[in-house]
Order: C-alpha cells, then structure tokens, then sequence
C-alpha cells in the first residue's frame, strides 16, 4: 500500500459502517490513532504521511463522529466506542498494535486494553487522560451534570448549560486556547469548521454528544483499572502533551509516571488541546525516537 492517504469504511456486523484513513504497507507495524471530541480522523491528517513510511497507519472516525454511520437504536456511549475499536480491528484482522489516544480515543482505547491486556505494545498519550488530576475546570459544568439523575428537571437545566458547547466557537477555542502566540498562526480555520458541522451541527448530533458527556463520568470509576494495566502490562508510554491545555491540563500528563516509571514525559509548553495543529513535527519526531525501539 501507498504511504499516502486512502480513505475507505468497512461494515462491521451491528450495522456500524466505519469510515477510516489507512496509509502505510499492512507489513509494517500497525499504529491506531484514536481521535477526540469534536473532531474525527481529519485530527490526523498532517501526521499520518509523517509516520506512514515506517508504519501501517489506522485511523478511524469513532461512532457519532466524521463519516461513520451509526444506525438508529445504538446508544452514544463509550461502551459503544469502544466494541466499535474491537469490531474495527478484529475485521481488518489487527491483533497487535501500538495506539495513539487523545481525549475521548484515551477513554475508549484504555478501556479496550482492559479487555486486550496484550495486544497494545505501545501507548503515545498526548492529552488523553486517565487521572483526575487531568481534569480542568473545564469540566465543572459536566460534573453538575453528572450529579443529576438523567430525565429529571436537574439533568435537563445541567444539560441545558452546555449548549454553548456545541457551536462553532467552542469549538474554537478548543483549539485555540492556550496556544502560544507565536503558533497562532499555523491554525487552520477549516479545522474546528468542519468538525463543527459534521459533528454538532443538528438536534441528532447534539443529543447524541450529550449522552456522551453523561456517560464520559463512569470513565472516572475505570481509571484505577487503567492505571492497574499500565503498572501490570509494562507497556511503553510516551506522553505529548500540550501544556497549556484548558480542558486537560499537564498534571494528567505527568501523572503517567507514577504507573509507568519509564514513561518519556514530554510537555510542550505553548501547545494546547489539538498539539498537532501547532506542533506537528515535534510530535512526530518524539513519536519516531519512541516507536523505533518497541517491540511489536
């Protein structure tokens, strides 16, 4: 296969069709790019042909985001994210990977390693998170949230309180918060637009990113199971992080340690929440240096 770019989808058996990016010859190891909120694969689309030479690259858009088509009656959790990772990579015929995890790709594939302790060989966090330190203020509106019980007045004023969240300028400022001045520059406006529209942009799409919000709270009652993999499964970890990151802050980066002592902690100053906009060569080259002396 060319190490450039091909877009395909595969149907996968609960009706899900996932729409992926594939790069890269299928000999050479694979490494999984697991996107986040609000965005889809599109995230990696200055990486991919950095790293496809040397690597089978996978990057699919997750349920209820970019061009993957959900059928109606499947519920928008991360249990569903996650069977859909496994489906995706069992149909491909992927049982030995290295992951790249990134917001919600974090949640997701972490929960995944618990059901595949082995078939992870190496994990690149850059701002995935799995400690609470890792979580800003940002998510103070979600935590009233998580304190109502769903359907009741007080889940609907919690949830009423995050509209804002699902416009253009959040979206936004997803991206552009933090980023030193000097980086300001290399954001490309496309970017929070398109993830805006193919993923916020009507009632369906909107209800179904609430429900992910309500659920990303029992992703804090796995953390101490994630954190018991890293101890027990010894895998490689290299952390990029931006460190000016509003919505996980560089403490969930340097907490990696504690699980994982031989952890490359790496946090970039100036960077913020979507790193690979403003540092794309950095984390390319940290992902090279990294991946080169993994055993897969």
């Amino acid at each position: 296969m060319s190490s450039f770019p091909v877009y395909r989808t595969v149907n996968l058996e609960n009706g899900i069709i996932v729409s992926y990016v594939e790069a890269g010859s299928t000999s050479n190891p694979t490494l999984l790019l697991a996107h986040g909120f609000p965005s889809h694969s599109s995230q990696f689309r200055n990486l991919i042909p950095l790293l496809s030479d040397k690597y089978h690259i996978l990057a699919p858009d997750l349920p209820f985001f970019g061009h993957t088509i959900v059928p109606s009656g499947i519920p928008a959790t991360f249990e569903t994210l996650t069977k859909t990772l496994g489906s995706f990579l069992d149909t491909l015929s992927i049982t030995s990977f290295a992951v790249y995890i990134f917001d919600y790709g974090a949640p997701s594939s972490l929960r995944l390693a618990l059901e595949r302790p082995d078939a992870i060989k190496a994990l690149i966090t850059q701002n995935g998170n799995a400690y609470l330190e890792g979580l800003g203020s940002f998510w103070d509106p979600l935590r009233t949230l998580w304190s109502t019980k769903e359907g009741t007045e007080e889940f609907q004023i919690a949830a009423k309180a995050l509209d804002g969240v699902f416009t253009l300028e959040t979206s936004k400022w997803q991206v552009t918060a933090g980023v030193s001045s000097d980086r300001l520059e290399r954001l490309n406006p496309d970017f929070w637009t398109l993830d805006t529209l193919l993923n916020l942009a009507t009632p369906e799409q909107k209800k179904n990113q609430l429900s992910l919000f309500y659920d990303y709270r029992k992703n804090l009652d796995l953390y101490p199971q994630f954190q018991k993999w890293l101890r027990e499964s010894k895998v490689p970890v290299l952390v990029a992080w931006g460190g000016s990151d509003p919505i996980f802050p560089k403490e969930g980066g340097e907490a990696y340690i504690r699980d994982s002592p031989n952890a490359k902690i790496n946090i970039i100053e100036g960077g913020g929440h979507f790193l690979l906009e403003t540092h794309l060569e950095e984390v390319a080259t940290l992902i090279k240096d990294f991946l080169k002396d993994v055993k897969f």
